[in-house]
């Protein structure tokens, strides 16, 4: 009997001991959109790696690119009592009722990436990522300063679009960006627009659809990379040349994207960047610590080309995709 009480003393121990040792971890649950392309792919082991590097317990789920999915992860971290919460909304709407609940139960909002069309900022800690409107402008100017710089600016020149997610903040704000800037110049027309949802299948299959509509097509404006390179292999089914018969311009800025730019199928991206990790665990730990965040952080970002010598323009800088190819990790 003895022998069996001091056996329960140790275990009780021990799980006394345990306990206090998790209490003293950070516990943070992220809600993902999904893996719906590689830039998401490396914005979710960015989050990972930093929060293991960190120490930090992570309670990650996968939305698998519905909402519904992500209210439920939200409201089980909730349950769970986790320390902070960051998600990244699959769209920007229907997101009121599950918000008042993080913020009745008092726990920090990080929002990383994208955004939610609820009023003010009083509902989340802080929001990092990149300006998606800012992306469009600088994929539109892009296209204004090639077709300048080739002798083509003053031709008739019809752009079909590849639209992110219905609904989403990039493809809200790459569009409006974007159509900003060519309403100055009467010759470039979106003649074609129609959501790929992020994925290279669909943008295949949509270009696909662009080009049997026989259409002349110069352009193909892509709101990212996966779903232009997806549109490159239509295009070459079509018996095109993509960046040649037709200029391509992506965004996001990942491996495939500069491979595509190398080989002469792609002309152009803008960079979107998916390493958050760092900035997001930064945010943990400072909101943990008392202080007090910025309500926006910008994360710094370029453009890439197949030229040779950089070229500065109004606040960021078109760099050579040949010489960062062996640097891009993801």
């Amino acid at each position: 009997m003895k022998k069996c009480a001091l056996l329960l003393t140790v275990v009780t121990v021990m799980m006394f001991a345990s306990a206090a040792f998790a209490a003293d971890k950070i516990v943070v649950g992220f809600a993902q959109i999904g893996a719906e392309s590689d830039w998401r792919v490396a914005n979710t082991k960015s989050i990972q790696d930093a929060c293991a590097a960190a120490g930090i317990d992570l309670r990650f789920v996968d939305g698998q690119q519905k909402q519904e999915n992500q209210i439920k992860a939200l409201r089980d971290f909730i349950t769970m009592g986790v320390d902070v919460i960051g998600f990244s909304p699959v769209v920007e709407s229907g997101w009121d009722e599950i918000i008042a609940e993080i913020n009745e139960a008092g726990i920090p909002l990080i929002l990383s990436d994208r955004t939610t069309d609820i009023a003010g900022d009083d509902y989340f800690v802080t929001w990092m990522g990149s300006d998606f409107k800012e992306e469009g402008v600088r994929s539109a100017n892009w296209l204004v300063n090639f077709l300048k710089e080739n002798g083509r600016d003053k031709d008739e020149i019809n752009i079909v679009e590849l639209q992110g997610t219905v609904g989403s903040g990039p493809a809200i704000d790459r569009k409006k960006g974007f159509e900003e800037v060519i309403k100055d110049y009467p010759n470039l027309k979106i003649t074609q627009s129609q959501t790929g949802d992020f994925t290279r299948d669909l943008g295949r299959t949509v270009m696909e659809s662009f080009l049997k509509s026989g259409e002349r097509i110069d352009v193909l404006y892509a709101h990212n990379d996966d779903m232009g390179l997806g549109a490159i292999q239509a295009i070459k089914d079509a018996g095109l040349k993509p960046g040649t018969d037709i200029i391509i311009i992506g965004v996001d800025a990942v491996k495939a994207a500069f491979e595509a730019i190398v080989a002469g199928e792609m002309n152009v991206t803008v960079e979107c960047s998916p390493l958050l990790g760092p900035q997001f665990v930064d945010a943990v730990q400072k909101i943990m610590a008392g202080e007090t965040l910025p309500k926006i952080t910008w994360t710094i970002e370029h453009v890439y080309d197949l030229r040779k010598e950089n070229l500065e323009m109004d606040g960021y800088v078109i760099m050579s995709a040949e010489a960062e190819l062996p640097n891009r990790q993801y």
